[in-house]
């Protein structure tokens, strides 16, 4: 995989930058790796591969939540508008519509 994460010079952006772009970088190969795993438990027959399968999926899980937790450390107003529309029950959109106002509020 080429070395293409960065959209501007890497060599102009700040350290902590270059470790938020890592991080998000991160998070979206765990991503990408709990939607691997989902797709080929969905196809697997043999029970014992599907169970290794899902405690790999659960490791991913876990990495997926520590990059997200990092990330959220970083940038307290993706943090609230996490805390709004996160664990929430009822709407989504709605959840999600009235958390970035009070963040373009505050």
């Amino acid at each position: 995989m080429p070395f293409d994460q960065y959209h501007e010079p890497p060599d102009e952006l700040s350290q902590e930058t270059r470790t938020f772009a890592r991080m998000c970088l991160s998070l979206i190969e765990e991503a990408e790796a709990i939607d691997w795993y989902e797709q080929r438990m969905s196809l697997e027959k043999d029970n014992d591969a599907k169970a290794i399968m899902h405690n790999a999926q659960l490791e991913e899980f876990k990495h997926f939540a520590m990059d997200l937790e990092f990330l959220l450390r970083q940038k307290p107003d993706w943090r609230k508008v996490c805390k709004r529309v996160l664990f929430t029950t009822g709407d989504i959109v709605e959840a999600g519509e009235e958390a970035e106002e009070e963040v373009d509020l505050s």
